[in-house]
């Protein structure tokens, strides 16, 4: 069966049908998503409409496990208020959340760097506490740097020499030392796993929430910390791992790898977008390209575990 296309007749019908109390609120389309369309459902909530074959399992784990996590966060994140089940209308789940306020970085710049680099630091310290034995996995992410230099090595070949400034060498180097970085011998921790600019927003120059946790997992905190990178402004990382605090040396070494990686896909999804490739993303070249830039130029001090 193939899925409608999803309007916002077809959204206002599903609510209608499943969730009349709501019925009366206005539609209106989000621009963005990947594996997730999105509707403004009056002033304070969000439909998420599945419309790749992998979203709807990973909406319903978005539905089981935010409502653990969203209470001790320090900024505002989507949480499940309602699910919409699979009916003759539409046939995946899909689900209405609350609307977090503000502009998605890719958009977006962040001025005030410090504040935004104590508020990051915040919240994953929040989040990265020892996951429980039924924590979600990840099945394409996750792993220590050495068990993914083949998608390194694809995206890099994929937007050189033409798509950034930098020494290839000098990414290359980066990327060897987070491979050589010891592997995390601590506990599964709970990771956003998607940090990336269009999965934060941001009011008054710095972040003020983060959305899109589809891709939640237990694992290396390294794979959020990249973030310190892949979000922040240039000279914010030292002062980001200072007060996130529990990050040694070899966390930081696979983090900042990982950021580079991060980095070339962003560049590579910029890319597609200005050829108007399926899936592309035109803001996310200039993203990452200054990701990019700030991996390779930063000097951020190694600060002593907490």
């Amino acid at each position: 069966m193939t899925d409608p296309e999803i309007t916002a007749e077809l959204v206002h019908a599903l609510v209608k049908d499943q969730h009349p109390d709501l019925a009366g609120l206005a539609i209106r389309e989000v621009a963005g998503g990947w594996g997730n369309q999105m509707w403004r459902l009056g002033d304070e909530l969000a439909v998420r409409m599945p419309r790749t074959e992998g979203a709807p399992d990973l909406l319903r784990k978005e539905c089981r496990w935010l409502p653990v996590l969203a209470p001790r966060l320090p900024l505002p994140v989507p949480t499940p208020v309602r699910i919409g089940e699979p009916s003759a209308r539409f046939p995946r789940p899909w689900s209405i959340m609350t609307w977090v306020r503000g502009e998605p970085l890719d958009y977006a710049s962040i001025s005030r760097g410090d504040h935004a680099a104590d508020t990051l630091a915040g919240f994953l310290r929040a989040l990265h506490v020892e996951a429980p034995a039924e924590a979600p996995a990840s099945s394409d992410r996750g792993d220590h740097p050495k068990k993914c230099t083949g998608g390194f090595e694809k995206f890099l070949q994929a937007i050189a020499p033409g798509g950034f400034s930098a020494d290839v060498r000098a990414v290359w180097d980066v990327w060897d030392d987070a491979v050589a970085a010891p592997e995390w011998e601590g506990p599964p921790v709970w990771l956003h796993g998607d940090l990336h600019p269009a999965n934060v927003v941001v009011s008054d120059g710095t972040l003020s929430g983060v959305i899109d946790f589809d891709a939640m997992f237990a694992g290396d905190p390294a794979w959020d910390l990249a973030a310190a990178w892949v979000l922040l402004p240039a000279g914010a990382g030292s002062r980001f791992f200072k007060v996130y605090a529990h990050a040694d040396e070899a966390t930081i070494r696979r983090a900042r790898g990982l950021a580079a990686m991060k980095s070339l896909f962003l560049i590579l999804m910029g890319q597609n977008g200005e050829r108007g490739l399926p899936g592309g993303k035109p803001t996310w070249g200039p993203a990452g390209r200054a990701a990019l830039d700030r991996v390779l130029t930063s000097n951020v001090r190694w600060p002593s575990p907490a």
